[in-house]
């Protein structure tokens, strides 16, 4: 699917305002009719409407109260301009009347103006924003978007070509057609400021010559295809899902964490080097093993290298101890590094976070054979861990209730350990601490604790934002798993002791904090974790769910594994899903088209040396679960 990412839709003619950045949205001849079964309303009456209802607000009638009755007064007024801003494409509030403002009502039709009324095809504003962004997104959209560029930035923003495309504004709009320095009149410069203020400039014309159109998804996709350097993402193959055996990392015991390290170093020079590939044991086993996500020749396009360290209990990295009795190494309380290079860990029975720090011991390897551990201290156990998708931040949540806030510091464009002291100390919370997660783009920390209750703080101030309690809970239980979603959607899944036994569900909510969806499970979830659009789910019953995130509604038939997965990680290319089981299986699953192997199977040449094929696990052999044991 193609991306544009522009603030309105081809054929809508943009003119910058002046005050807040956004712009302002004129209909043109190339019209994108994104409502077409919105109902025409009645006319609007003259510009004489009358006192307002409110100090604070416009008169109802000049009030964006209905989709339709906006997109119908484009096309019937050239003089009734609008934005089409940003939050039409991602932001579902600002649709809804939330606070119960006095709006009044309509002149002619005397309805009270409230929430914003959407067009028949929209079931609710969540709804409303993802199918326009969708539309924002297609291929239609894509194949006009230069036709856009021409009116907004382009030849058609002036001249006789703009008079052609009914793209003329006022005179005073256009960049370089008033110089307010030079106006000595002080009533007349007031009076272009306050056009130019309520009207809007436009932007600055860039082009003269039209703007070529987009490459089409197919052509694309052929030239994707040609590069061969890719494999396809499983979310757009959600109905070829397969589950690759990989490895047996640690036999017998429990695989806590397994991922990629998404921001890698790598050298232009040596291209198609392999990533590092960090796994966690429940004894505290580490392993760094390579990783080659793409390799065409390849069934299911990976190749995995598993660390020769672990075979050997002479060269054997351990996590040091003593963990709290009973309990081993958490998942949890484990996080890595964007760039691999740093390992936290919580857990400790003397409360301490502790921070390793690996050295570079070969290409695209870190070696951890001498972590130099950096303590930092809660008042009790640290029980969760969490980095931001930045490597900025961390958040550590305990048994003493808090949370706290770590700067990563960084030496010559790395990660190189903690800050000293906790940037903010979040408190709230009258239980333990069970999970945490962050974003420093949204400025949110989010944690959850055994009682049941999730709290949103800011991370710069570290002002308390918001309390949510999961519904339907007569007698709640812990929150097990949160995450944060790229635009602030919070997925959490909570429990409650309800008779005849423990009950299970998985809540959404918006960035404010507005319950969006809810779902009661059938199975204990043991994992959780996101993607863009989707939410992936492992069972204490031996399943893989995939979910859509704007309703957590399933994506795709569950994965059977016949083993509990006990930790799920999504690769950076979105190609492959790392799934770590309870008897130590580390099983890849992807959704590539399978392509066909070349003679030369039995040695290849695998990251610039050649190995026989019984050295390196790949995505030829598949995952028979009915095997498993």
């Amino acid at each position: 699917m193609s991306s544009c990412r522009v603030a309105g839709a081809p054929g809508l003619v943009g003119r910058q305002t002046k005050g807040g950045g956004r712009s302002s949205w004129h209909p043109g001849p190339a019209s994108v009719p994104f409502f077409p079964e919105a109902t025409p309303p009645l006319s609007l009456p003259s510009p004489h409407l009358g006192p307002c209802s409110s100090a604070s607000f416009d008169c109802s009638d000049r009030q964006f109260h209905s989709v339709a009755a906006a997109w119908q007064a484009r096309l019937e007024s050239p003089m009734d301009v609008k934005e089409l801003i940003p939050e039409f494409y991602y932001f579902p509030d600002f649709l809804e009347n939330q606070n119960g403002f006095d709006l009044g009502c309509l002149q002619l039709t005397n309805e009270k103006v409230g929430d914003v009324v959407l067009p028949p095809w929209a079931s609710s504003p969540e709804d409303f924003i993802q199918q326009h962004r969708r539309a924002l997104e297609s291929e239609y959209v894509s194949a006009h978007l230069h036709e856009w560029i021409d009116l907004i930035f382009g030849y058609k923003q002036r001249g006789p070509a703009a008079e052609e495309a009914l793209n003329v504004f006022y005179y005073c709009t256009y960049e370089g057609a008033v110089d307010l320095d030079h106006v000595a009149d002080e009533r007349e410069r007031k009076a272009l400021e306050g056009i130019i203020s309520n009207f809007g400039q436009t932007p600055c014309q860039l082009l003269k010559e039209p703007h070529p159109a987009r490459l089409s998804a197919e052509e694309a996709a052929h030239r994707l295809a040609r590069l061969d350097t890719n494999s396809p993402s499983i979310f757009q193959h959600l109905d070829q899902l397969k589950a690759f055996f990989a490895e047996v990392v640690s036999d017998g015991i429990p695989l806590v964490l397994a991922l990629v390290p998404h921001r890698q170093p790598h050298s232009f020079i040596t291209q198609g080097s392999p990533d590092l590939l960090v796994t966690v044991s429940a004894n505290g086993l580490l392993g760094t093993h390579n990783w080659l996500p793409y390799d065409r020749n390849i069934n299911n396009y990976f190749s995995f290298s598993k660390d020769p360290t672990m075979g050997n209990p002479k060269t054997q990295r351990l996590l040091s101890g003593p963990w709290v009795p009973g309990s081993g190494v958490n998942g949890q309380a484990l996080a890595v590094a964007p760039d691999g290079r740093l390992l936290f860990s919580g857990g400790y029975w003397d409360g301490s976070l502790k921070c390793g720090v690996g050295s570079e011991a070969g290409q695209g390897k870190c070696d951890y054979s001498v972590l130099p551990m950096f303590s930092h201290s809660h008042a009790d156990i640290v029980t969760c861990l969490a980095l931001d998708t930045c490597g900025i931040y961390l958040i550590s949540g305990s048994r003493d209730t808090t949370c706290m806030v770590w700067r990563l510091l960084q030496q010559v464009g790395m990660w190189g350990g903690l800050s000293p002291k906790p940037v903010q100390v979040l408190y709230g919370h009258e239980a333990a601490v069970s999970c945490v997660a962050i974003s420093t783009e949204l400025d949110m920390a989010v944690s959850g604790s055994e009682d049941g209750t999730v709290i949103i703080h800011t991370i710069r101030r570290g002002q308390f934002v918001a309390a949510l309690r999961p519904p339907g809970a007569t007698l709640p239980g812990p929150v097990s798993h949160l995450a944060l979603g790229s635009e602030g959607q919070i997925v959490v899944q909570s429990s409650a002791w309800e008779r005849p036994g423990v009950t299970y569900s998985l809540h959404l909510y918006s960035v404010n904090g507005r319950l969006r969806a809810s779902l009661p499970l059938a199975e204990q979830p043991t994992a959780l974790a996101v993607t863009e659009d989707f939410v992936l789910l492992g069972t204490a019953q031996c399943a893989l769910h995939i979910l859509h995130m704007n309703k957590l509604l399933p994506a795709a038939p569950p994965l059977p594994m016949k083993v509990p997965i006990r930790s799920i990680a999504v690769t950076k290319e979105l190609s492959h899903v790392l799934v770590g089981l309870e008897d130590g299986k580390l099983i890849v699953v992807g959704a590539g088209q399978p392509s066909e192997v070349r003679s030369s199977q039995f040695a290849r040449r695998l990251w610039r040396s050649s190995r026989r094929i019984s050295q390196v696990s790949s995505g030829e052999t598949e995952y028979n679960p009915a095997e498993a044991h």
